[in-house]
């Protein structure tokens, strides 16, 4: 997971849309179960929140992005994910 900052939601300016970041997280956690996938997105937000680089609209740009390719349970766990995130 290279960090939060690089998943931008649609209408928003960079090179990866919804299709291409779909790729990139299954490559990258390819073979991996859920508790790899969820240590691996809190140690990326824990390093963002500790310095400075991870704010509140990064973390609703990174649900936005991830939403509309899950079901409802795996969705309302990544919203529960992203409530932790922000307390952090």
């Amino acid at each position: 997971m290279k960090d939060f900052n690089s998943y931008r939601n649609e209408g928003e300016s960079g090179p990866e849309d919804v299709t291409e970041l779909a790729k990139k997280l299954t490559g990258a956690f390819q073979g991996k179960g859920e508790g790899d996938v969820l240590r691996a997105i809190y140690a990326e937000a824990e390093k963002g929140r500790k310095n400075g680089s991870l704010s509140d609209a990064d973390l609703d740009n990174f649900y936005n992005a991830l939403a509309p390719m899950l079901d409802g349970a795996k969705r309302k766990k990544l919203a529960y994910v992203i409530g932790k995130l922000k307390k952090m």
